[in-house]
């Protein structure tokens, strides 16, 4: 487990803060302070509590709301889900759920979150055609 530390600009409905991400390899989800979440974004209460375990061991603490937010690294947009959690020691955690899903690769040597820019393109696709479209094209 490490982690590297890095600004991240977080972007919500209600208004935007920089803060310092710590993008840990060892956090499954990525997590909020409570506090900054309600800053930034209207909370929404999940629908069972999430539990998470500790660095200290035996202990766990509970996710009982989430945010989505955008958030800005070294100038690309980013979006996902924090869980919010009670008694947060930290701003912000940027788990590997969110790492992977973005294809960030964490270089500890250098203390540098690598970005592949070609992950920030979003794309609509073409919607796969329903059976009968399918049909009529075969018999013209």
């Amino acid at each position: 487990m490490a982690i590297i530390e890095k600004e991240v600009e977080l972007v919500g409905s209600k208004g935007k803060e920089k803060v310092t991400g710590l993008f840990d390899s060892g956090a499954t989800y990525s997590c909020i302070e409570k506090e900054l979440a309600q800053q930034l974004e209207m909370i929404i209460p999940l629908p069972t509590p999430l539990p998470f375990e500790t660095a200290k061991k035996g202990e766990k603490v509970e996710a009982e709301e989430a945010v989505r937010l955008d958030f800005y690294l070294d100038g690309y947009r980013f979006s996902d889900e924090f869980f919010v959690l009670p008694d947060f020691s930290e701003k912000l955690i940027i788990g590997t759920t969110t790492m992977q899903k973005w294809r960030f690769k964490l270089d500890f040597e250098r203390e540098e979150v690598i970005i592949d820019p070609r992950v920030t393109r979003l794309r609509l696709l073409k919607a796969v055609e329903t059976e009968s479209e399918m049909m009529r094209e075969k018999k013209s």
